[in-house]
């Protein structure tokens, strides 16, 4: 198993936490204390995208945060920048690149990009809208970068589908809990994808972590409550980030505050309590 979400591999607390935020939102020499914050956390995984515009699978808070990253010109070569500059900085926590193809990647040369965001110290890379015809040069690419993948796959996905997901898997799977936008939850609550879990298990020893519509510590030990690996928050946090910036507070400790407020209380915490 991948070292992604160290919390589910030591001491049986899961699940591990990752952290979505646009790279630029905050602006990024914010981030690069953001960043560090986490790492003091003890935040498994920060889930770093490489702003682009109009994605339809974001709902309006990651939305405008994208456009705001955008306004400032972070793309791709100022992310890897960014990675390259507070990697060796950081103890336990991963950082996992998302990208999307047609934003970002697709009038580069696959191979040498792959390579390019390995090298920047990237822990593991999320392809956005990869076109299928495509898939299997990612991977190879990915495989000779020697840069863990993260895939992804639906819980509505056909179980083909799935099962080819979660065996490509290198880095982490991600589950997606709702079809939907991000910050959408499913309608059943998180605690219903315990079958799903079950039957990815079969197909991968990668970590399984879940996202979409996870808010509150009551979301998160749901997702514990289904025996996934890591759960992914996405539109909460970077609402935190949208709300500092409007009311000039300081962002490093709004966020750390939003932190605690949803990390997993370990299972042999004696009062262990809602949120």
């Amino acid at each position: 198993m991948s070292d992604f979400f160290t919390r589910a591999r030591t001491g049986g607390e899961g699940p591990g936490l990752a952290l979505f935020l646009n790279a630029g939102d905050p602006p990024l020499d914010v981030l690069a204390d953001l960043v560090r914050m986490l790492d003091d956390e003890g935040v498994d995984c920060l889930e770093l995208a490489v702003p682009f515009p109009d994605s339809v699978t974001d709902g309006p808070v990651i939305r405008r945060s994208a456009s705001r990253a955008l306004a400032l010109g972070v793309g791709l070569d100022e992310v890897l920048e960014f990675v390259a500059a507070v990697r060796p900085g950081l103890r336990t926590l991963r950082i996992a690149l998302l990208a999307d193809w047609s934003h970002s990647l697709k009038h580069r040369d696959l191979a040498a990009t792959t390579r390019t965001i390995a090298d920047s110290g990237a822990d593991g890379l999320l392809v956005h809208a990869l076109p299928p015809r495509l898939r299997a040069a990612h991977l190879a690419a990915a495989r000779e970068a020697g840069l863990p993948v993260v895939t992804t796959c639906y819980q509505q996905s056909p179980p083909a589908t799935r099962a080819e997901a979660a065996a490509d898997a290198t880095a982490y799977l991600y589950l997606v809990a709702h079809y939907g936008r991000s910050g959408t939850a499913p309608a059943t609550g998180h605690a219903d994808l315990a079958g799903t879990v079950t039957a990815l298990r079969a197909h991968t020893t990668s970590p399984i972590a879940v996202g979409f519509g996870v808010r509150t510590r009551q979301d998160v030990e749901a997702v514990r409550a289904c025996g996934a690996d890591g759960v992914i928050i996405g539109s909460a946090g970077v609402a935190t980030v949208e709300q500092a910036l409007d009311q000039g507070d300081d962002i490093v400790r709004a966020f750390r505050d939003f932190v605690g407020s949803v990390s997993p209380i370990p299972t042999n915490t004696p009062e262990r309590t809602g949120s």
